[in-house]
């Protein structure tokens, strides 16, 4: 842990609320995409965002400094989707619908100021995949999605997957193989 995550962590402890803003941006764009793609839903992902740095302010006391700052805000995270996951389910909510608000904010976003657009051609491919990715992260099975969604969306390290999650690093890299396999079996579908 660094000193500069220490300082943080200590303001963070004496409620320091600049140190608060200062972690939520640090970590919130890293938050928000777990939770959104974990959820597939923009609304739930921003609501449920909120709700983890909620959590953490709270909770912060409990922090004994045992992995990261980031890797204990993760695996907050991770919990709030499960619990979601859990409520949605109750209520026969389908992840899948709202990702084409995602869908059309991003095409909203693609068009450069300066420098040269794609082919129109290769953007439409492009949306077509980045579709088709979606959809089939949205399909996998939860325990799936979350190491999918760490370690090949996030880029974090085995290790720390293992600590969010609280797997071995073993039963990490082969759900991570599994998920893998299931997320190309779910592309195939939707490529068709």
């Amino acid at each position: 842990m660094s000193p500069r995550e220490r300082r943080l962590i200590r303001r963070l402890k004496q409620r320091d609320e600049r140190a608060f803003r200062e972690m939520v941006l640090t970590y919130q764009q890293q938050v928000y995409s777990i939770v959104l793609r974990m959820l597939g839903n923009e609304q739930e992902a921003e609501d449920l965002a909120q709700e983890v740095f909620v959590t953490v302010f709270k909770s912060i006391e409990n922090f004994r400094g045992d992995s990261k700052l980031g890797t204990w805000i993760y695996r907050i995270a991770i919990n709030h989707c499960r619990n979601r996951f859990k409520y949605l389910s109750r209520r026969h909510y389908h992840t899948t619908k709202p990702l084409d608000d995602v869908r059309e904010r991003e095409q909203r976003q693609e068009i450069p100021l300066h420098g040269q657009m794609g082919r129109p051609d290769e953007v439409l491919e492009g949306r077509r995949l980045q579709q088709a990715i979606q959809a089939a992260i949205a399909a996998l099975e939860s325990d799936h999605r979350e190491v999918l969604v760490l370690r090949d969306i996030q880029g974090v390290s085995y290790e720390e997957i293992g600590s969010i999650t609280g797997l071995p690093p073993g039963t990490v890299k082969s759900r991570l193989h599994r998920a893998r396999m299931a997320l190309k079996e779910q592309l195939e579908k939707h490529m068709k």
